[in-house]
C-alpha cells in the first residue's frame, strides 16, 4: 500500500533533535543524519528550461545540489562549482542525478575567491555551450564566533570574498554573455533580515548579498540588458555547511523555525526554478524568503 504524502509541513521532513555529528568543514552529505532530501525522488520537471545553461556555485551539495536536480529536470544543462577535494564524491553524486534526468553538464572544482577561477568558470561554460542563460551564486562559507576577539581579518576576509566579492566576479564576466531574458540568482539568508550575532561575518554578507541584488536589478534595467536579477533568502536548511560550522548542530531549525524543524533542500529549489523561469518575467530585484514562518518583515 502505498504510503500518504505528508501535507502538514510541519511533520513534512525530520525535527530535531538530531544525532550529534560534527565534521570539519565544508561537511560532506554521506556523514549526515538523516541524509538531507535534494529532491533526488520527488522533484518532478515540466521542461520549464529546456536547453538553458546553468551555471551553480556550491553545486555540489545542499541548496545548489537540489537545485542542479530541479534544473536539469526541467531541462536544463548544469555546470556544477565547488570548492573542495573532500567535495568530489557529492560533486560526482549530483552531475550524476542530472545525467539521469537526461540532461548533461560537468564539475569544475576551485576557489571561487580567486578572479582567474570565476573567469575560468565562465570561460569552460561558454567553450562547451556558447552560452549562459541563469547564473546561480549559491556558494556561501560561515563559522561560529563567541565573540568578536575569536574573529580575525583572514577569518574576515575570507568569509567576505568568499559569499560577496565572488558574486561581483562571476556577474561581471557572464553578463556580456547572457542573453535578454537570462537570469541571475543569489543566494542570500534570513540572516539579511535577522541577523545572528553568533555568525556575524557570514550575516554581514547575506545583508551585502541582499543589497547587491536590488543594484544590480535596477542596473540591468536601466542599460536595457534585460538581465533579471533576484535572491532567495532561505532560513535553516539542513546542509553539509551545518555539522561542519555550528557546534549546536543537534538542535539545529528547532528554536529558529517556528515549524520546529530545518527546511530540506528540496524545499528551497523549487524557488530557484521559478525565479529562472518565463513564469517570474515580470520579477527583478526581489527576494523571496523561505523560512519556515520565520518573519522577515
Amino acid at each position: 500500500m502505498k504510503k500518504k504524502k505528508e501535507e502538514n509541513p510541519i511533520k513534512k521532513y525530520p525535527q530535531p533533535p538530531f544525532p550529534k555529528q560534527p565534521q570539519d568543514a565544508p561537511g560532506v552529505t554521506s556523514s549526515m543524519e538523516p541524509v538531507p532530501d535534494h529532491g533526488e525522488r520527488t522533484y518532478v520537471g515540466r521542461q520549464l528550461l529546456q536547453d538553458k545553461v546553468c551555471i551553480i556555485t556550491g553545486g555540489d551539495s545542499g541548496i545548489g545540489k537540489a537545485v542542479a536536480i530541479a534544473m536539469a529536470r526541467e531541462g536544463a544543462k548544469v555546470i556544477i562549482s565547488y570548492k573542495e577535494k573532500i567535495e568530489d564524491e557529492d560533486a560526482k553524486d549530483t552531475l550524476d542525478w542530472v545525467q539521469k534526468a537526461g540532461s548533461e553538464g560537468f564539475v569544475i572544482r576551485g576557489d571561487i575567491r580567486s578572479e582567474n577561477h570565476c573567469m575560468k568558470i565562465v570561460e569552460r561554460t561558454l567553450a562547451k555551450y556558447n552560452k549562459i542563460d541563469i547564473l546561480i551564486n549559491n556558494a556561501a562559507y560561515q563559522m561560529t564566533y563567541d565573540n568578536l576577539d575569536e574573529i580575525d581579518t583572514t577569518e574576515w576576509n575570507k568569509t567576505f570574498d568568499t559569499n560577496i566579492r565572488a558574486m561581483f566576479y562571476l556577474v561581471k564576466y557572464a553578463k556580456p554573455h547572457m542573453k535578454p531574458g537570462s537570469s541571475v540568482i543569489n543566494t542570500t539568508s534570513v540572516n539579511a533580515y535577522d541577523p545572528n550575532p553568533s555568525l556575524l561575518p557570514y550575516a554581514a554578507t547575506k545583508g551585502a548579498i541582499q543589497n547587491f541584488t536590488a543594484s544590480l536589478a535596477q542596473m540591468f534595467m536601466e542599460d536595457k540588458s534585460g538581465i533579471r536579477v533576484n535572491a532567495v533568502a532561505p532560513g535553516p536548511i539542513w546542509t553539509p555547511l551545518i555539522p561542519s560550522t555550528i557546534p549546536d548542530h543537534e538542535n539545529f531549525g528547532k528554536d529558529n523555525s517556528p515549524m520546529g524543524r530545518p527546511g530540506q533542500p528540496a524545499e528551497i529549489a523549487p524557488i530557484y526554478v521559478f525565479l529562472a523561469s518565463e513564469a517570474a518575467s515580470y520579477i527583478s530585484g526581489a527576494t523571496i524568503p523561505a523560512t519556515g514562518g520565520r518573519v522577515t518583515i
